[in-house]
């Protein structure tokens, strides 16, 4: 439930609100994510957090990160950490929570509602702080999937919870195609 006057700020796990998305075979479309909750409240802020890999040429989420910079959202990144599992495995380890979880908590005095973009279960004593602060906490992730996107904890937790599948077809564009190799 949203109030047309009420002050309303955004906070996107990069990463997690990709995977779901990905899970649910579409691709957000951050305009129109930012637009419907421009429409929705006072929108006062609406980040974005991910992890960068600081030493490759080209990152695949430069652009996205760019152009998210110069459109209306407060973009928090870090460098990724890489490193090599117990198999041998190449792995990237850039978890944000801890800054989202920050920023959060200093935002709450001035929004009546905040809304979180993940389903990681690690959020809820942050849902549970802001709503002793006076603030209402809507997540967005999915049950629709399989396993669910989404913590049962951090859902139980949360004043509403946005099922993104049923945002679909207001903030997603359908997934692009893979250039073939002879097309690149």
């Amino acid at each position: 439930m949203f109030y047309k006057d009420e002050r309303l700020a955004l906070f996107i796990d990069g990463s997690n609100l990709y995977a779901a998305a990905k899970t649910l075979g579409f691709d957000i479309d951050y305009k129109l994510l930012r637009q419907e909750f421009v429409r929705r409240g006072k929108m006062l802020r609406a980040f974005y957090y991910t992890a960068l890999l600081e030493n490759d040429e080209y990152s695949p989420i430069r652009p996205l990160v760019d152009w998210l910079n110069y459109n209306g959202f407060t973009m928090v990144t870090k460098p990724a950490k890489e490193y090599t599992d117990s198999m041998g495995r190449r792995r990237v380890k850039g978890n944000m929570d801890i800054e989202l979880a920050v920023n959060a908590m200093e935002l709450a005095p001035h929004v009546d509602h905040i809304v979180i973009f993940s389903g990681d279960g690690d959020f809820r004593p942050l849902v549970e702080s802001l709503q002793r602060q006076g603030v209402r906490v809507s997540v967005v992730s999915t049950i629709r999937s399989q396993p669910p996107m989404i913590s049962d904890d951090l859902r139980r937790q949360a004043d509403n919870f946005i099922e993104l599948e049923d945002l679909k077809d207001v903030i997603g564009r359908p997934p692009r195609e893979p250039l073939a190799e002879s097309d690149s």
